[in-house]
């Protein structure tokens, strides 16, 4: 049986809204805000505008998992995220973004409650330390898993591979499981649009699913293709196919969207659920 996700959040007519995890990357080379926050008070000060906007998570990364990223030291990233962490405890419920166990180790110490892990590996850790646990799909590394990603059938593949995470979570004594299909982790644009397409048979699993889509490169292709151009816009500007997207996601089931753009997010969310009262 899934574990249960996080306390749901309940509008004026009793119905559930998606949760919203912000994105604050301590990161120089993030795909969409790389660099813009490597100092600590102003990583501090984008989550709390964050919350302001209507985030209920934010995800802290320390290092960059775009296509290609270079990986960096365990150090390095515990020196980015633990004083972002710290800065941001007590005011929302924190993730962090990472693939390590140390660094999760230390990101729980200072405060946050959920390990966002794109390698899906980490149940154990998160067992230890008894915090939630999201396990994203990718296949292979962020260096080279856009080379040439290859499924003979995407939506099972990935949905095969996460059911058996999840089971192994809360075998090992996980209490609060997520999945997230990974979209652009390994997976072409016709890969990323079938997930969607079918994103109905994760949520069947039973599992809380979480979708990342935001300001992806996936987004920049069909926004392009929408333009009749061959050019795709630049990461900052693809709020009407994030929203889209999150919003197909929220109105098939999925329990949680991360996003760049968190006030527009969370009002979609409130819209998809019918929270907005006249």
């Amino acid at each position: 049986m899934p574990a249960a996700p996080g306390d749901p959040v309940t509008g004026p007519r009793g119905s559930v809204r998606a949760l919203v995890m912000g994105v604050v990357n301590v990161t120089p080379d993030s795909f969409s805000d790389g660099g813009r926050f490597l100092d600590p008070a102003d990583a501090v000060a984008h989550g709390r505008r964050l919350v302001d906007e209507g985030a209920d998570v934010i995800d802290v990364g320390g290092e960059s998992t775009r296509p290609g990223a270079e990986p960096v030291s365990i150090d390095e990233e515990i020196r980015r995220v633990t004083p972002v962490i710290a800065g941001l405890a007590g005011t929302v419920r924190i993730s962090v973004d990472t693939r390590h166990a140390a660094v999760a180790d230390a990101a729980v110490a200072a405060g946050a409650t959920m390990v966002n892990d794109v390698s899906a590996s980490l149940h154990e850790t998160a067992a230890r330390l008894g915090v939630a646990w999201v396990a994203m799909h990718m296949q292979g590394e962020p260096g080279s898993m856009q080379a040439d990603p290859r499924y003979g059938d995407v939506v099972a593949e990935v949905r095969g591979h996460l059911v058996a995470r999840a089971e192994a979570a809360v075998a090992a004594g996980v209490q609060e499981v997520w999945i997230d299909p990974g979209f652009g982790f390994g997976k072409t644009v016709e890969h990323n649009l079938d997930l969607l397409a079918r994103l109905d048979r994760l949520v069947a699993t039973g599992w809380p699913v979480l979708v990342g889509t935001s300001r992806k490169s996936t987004l920049g292709r069909l926004l392009a293709d929408s333009d009749g151009t061959d050019a795709s816009p630049p990461v900052d500007d693809r709020l009407e196919a994030s929203l889209a997207t999150a919003t197909w996601a929220m109105a098939q089931g999925a329990g949680m969207i991360r996003a760049h753009d968190v006030r527009a997010t969370a009002q979609a969310a409130r819209v998809v659920q019918g929270e907005i009262t006249k």
